[in-house]
């Protein structure tokens, strides 16, 4: 057959209609794993979960310790007596007096473990080394717990026995009509506010879901080695419950509790009846509008009758260390005002926030000193800048703009308060958004103390006897199993350079 006959051929070929057979072998498939194509799939796995430790971040970490505890002493007062310091002539002076206070914090150890299975590693094949994925991922989760730790740990406060509720009835929800309907109200430290509210720092997305959300009581936790260690998973004791009588197809319940020193929430459980009460809500203030019965979702009777806010496995973060009962911190909280509405930040008049002056002035009138930082939740972020900006409607600002910033005739919206002069001591501290802190918490913190030789290079430090490791154990079973772990504990020399203000309202 010569050439021209075979092109013939091809032509004709090319111009006929393909089978449906043969055609149908050659379609792109819908999905990506089915018929002849490659799998376009881009190394390694994209790691799409927030990180974020300031805290952890800015403290000092000092490998110094040894022994069961820290122990350190603090000079509290010179001249206590206020001696006077005229003398006559020929004669001594007075003798001055001095006051001491003594501190310790116990050592604690954290940490968490991974594994990989021998086949998860053979099939893994070269897109990642999975191995070395499993200890990175320990280490990242055993920070963000650090952080849980350093900002709301708890091993010595006890929130004891949340108050009774107050109860009011209300037409301004969906209750029909059941009689003496029954709220319980368990107050919320930090550990247990973002297990129930969900902290979203390592998982993406997290929102208090009323259906399978649930306040921890005690807490039994089994480990790798069959081991388990119970604790408090940072609640109070429930209350007992209050009644109110309902009416109407449109009834409805205000509940308030008086606020709990040290809590960062409170869980609101109610039922048409006594014993049938569920989670309903959960509020960063103390009070609450209950407008419906929950269907489902946890009922307050599971609850054990103990206080279980401490943790014998935590120490005392920063937030419980401002709480505690002889700190000296500076700590307010808000008025509770109506119910379920609250008592929001103040504008002072004068382009700021009448909280903050009341603060500046106790830490400098008492302590002679200024907080370096401010740690605010997103709403207080926005809150703060609204009511600055806003100014109770008499704006004190002046906005400088470069002809840079200009684009196409186009200004750029939004302005945001990065730092709050405080006029008593004539320093801008910086306002950071912490990813932790819950809504209606605001969190001042000190890094350096304005005293001259005072022996204290780090105000707060991690004092540790060791530093992250990790360890690798022997195979066991068919895993490679991990573990990263830290020993030390949370020691802050000056406590009373700390402050709260909470029971803040979203306004």
């Amino acid at each position: 057959m010569s050439t021209a006959e075979i092109l013939n051929l091809l032509k004709a070929a090319q111009a006929a209609p393909i089978m449906d057979d043969l055609a149908k072998a050659y379609v792109q498939n819908s999905t990506a794993t089915q018929g002849l194509q490659l799998y376009d799939l881009e190394a390694p796995a994209k790691i799409l979960v927030p990180v974020l430790t300031p805290l952890r971040n800015i403290i000092p970490r000092r490998v110094t310790g040894f022994g069961s505890q820290a122990n350190w002493k603090a000079i509290t007062g010179i001249n206590t007596a206020n001696q006077r310091a005229g003398v006559s002539e020929g004669n001594r002076g007075g003798i001055i007096t001095q006051t001491t206070a003594e501190y310790l914090a116990a050592y604690r150890m954290w940490g968490l473990e991974n594994s990989v299975t021998f086949e998860a590693d053979l099939a893994v094949g070269g897109f990642m080394d999975l191995k070395a994925l499993a200890v990175e991922q320990l280490l990242q989760s055993l920070m963000i717990q650090e952080e849980r730790l350093d900002l709301g740990g708890n091993t010595s406060l006890a929130l004891g026995t949340t108050p009774t509720p107050s109860l009011v009835a209300g037409t301004a929800g969906s209750m029909a009509t059941q009689g003496a309907a029954s709220v319980i109200c368990v107050a919320l430290g930090p550990q247990a506010y973002l297990d129930v509210a969900g902290h979203n720092d390592g998982v993406t997305g997290q929102i208090f879901d009323p259906t399978s959300a649930a306040v921890p009581g005690q807490i039994t936790k089994t480990n790798t080695d069959a081991s388990s260690d119970t604790f408090g998973g940072g609640s109070a004791q429930k209350s007992a419950n209050a009644t109110v009588s309902v009416t109407g197809a449109t009834g409805s319940i205000a509940a308030t509790v008086a606020a709990v020193k040290g809590a960062w929430g409170y869980a609101w459980f109610v039922g048409a009846t006594a014993g049938t009460e569920r989670l309903a809500a959960i509020t960063s203030i103390n009070s609450v509008v209950l407008t419906t019965y929950p269907g489902s979702g946890q009922l307050a009777s599971t609850l054990t009758t103990v206080d279980s806010s401490t943790s014998t496995l935590d120490y005392d973060g920063l937030f419980t260390q401002a709480a505690k009962s002889g700190s000296n911190a500076y700590y307010a909280t808000l008025a509770t005002g109506v119910a379920g509405t609250g008592t929001a930040l103040t504008a002072d008049g004068a382009g700021g926030i009448a909280d903050f002056e009341l603060a500046f002035a106790t830490f400098y009138n008492r302590y002679r000193l200024s907080p370096t930082r401010i740690f605010v939740n997103s709403q207080e972020c926005i809150n703060i800048t609204k009511k600055i900006i806003a100014n109770g409607g008499a704006p004190l600002l002046r906005f400088t703009l470069d002809a840079k910033d200009i684009t196409d005739g186009k200004i750029q919206a939004g302005v945001v308060i990065g730092s709050y002069l405080n006029k008593v001591m004539n320093v801008n501290i910086p306002i950071q958004t912490h990813p932790l802190l819950p809504p209606g918490t605001i969190l001042f913190y000190t890094d350096q103390l304005p005293y001259p030789m005072n022996g204290v290079a780090d105000v707060i430090r991690k004092k540790l006897r060791r530093d992250y490791y990790q360890l690798e154990w022997p195979l066991r079973s068919r895993k490679y199993e991990y573990g990263v772990y830290a020993d030390g504990v949370l020691q802050h020399y000056a406590p009373f350079s700390l402050g709260v203000i909470t029971n803040i309202t979203n306004g």
